[in-house]
C-alpha cells in the first residue's frame, strides 16, 4: 500500500485542478473543478478554500458524503477518494490555508465571512491506471 500512496501522492502533486463531488437536497450527484488542495496528508486528508456562500458548502452542512477525483490527462490514470468533507470556520485553520494574494477572492482577508476551508477525510479509493483498476481502504 506504501508505494501506491506515494504514486497515488505524486499524481495528486502534479494537478492544478481536481473535481469534487457532493449531494444535492434530492440525493443527486454534483461534480465540480476546483484549484488544487492547499494541504494534504498523505493520502487520507485534504484541506481547500470555497466561499461559505458556495452550493457546495450548502451541501456540505446538510451532507457529508464527498469524493474528490484527480486525473492526469496525459498518461490516462486517476484516483478517486471517497469520504466526508467538512466545513471550517475558525480562525486557526483559516490561517494555516491562507496565502498571499487570497484577497482576491476575500476581500476582507483571513477574517472575511465568505471564506472557509473544506477539510476532506478519505476512507477508500480506487486507483485506474494500465486499463486497470484497483479498489483500496485508508
Amino acid at each position: 500500500m506504501r508505494s501506491l500512496q506515494q504514486t497515488i501522492g505524486n499524481l495528486i502533486d502534479k494537478q492544478t485542478v481536481f473535481f469534487i463531488g457532493s449531494m444535492d437536497e434530492n440525493g443527486f450527484p454534483n461534480i465540480k473543478a476546483m484549484l488544487s488542495p492547499r494541504k494534504r496528508e498523505g493520502i487520507k486528508e485534504f484541506w481547500f478554500t470555497t466561499n461559505t456562500s458556495s452550493r457546495r458548502v450548502a451541501q456540505y452542512r446538510i451532507d457529508s458524503k464527498s469524493c474528490i477525483y484527480f486525473c492526469d490527462k496525459r498518461f490516462f490514470c486517476g484516483v478517486q477518494l471517497t469520504g466526508t468533507m467538512e466545513v471550517l470556520e475558525d480562525v486557526k485553520t483559516k490561517e494555516m490555508i491562507w496565502r498571499e494574494g487570497d484577497t482576491m477572492y476575500y476581500q476582507g482577508g483571513v477574517t472575511d465571512p465568505d471564506y472557509c476551508v473544506l477539510k476532506f477525510t478519505a476512507q477508500k479509493g480506487r486507483y485506474y491506471t494500465n486499463f486497470s483498476s484497483e479498489d483500496f481502504n485508508i
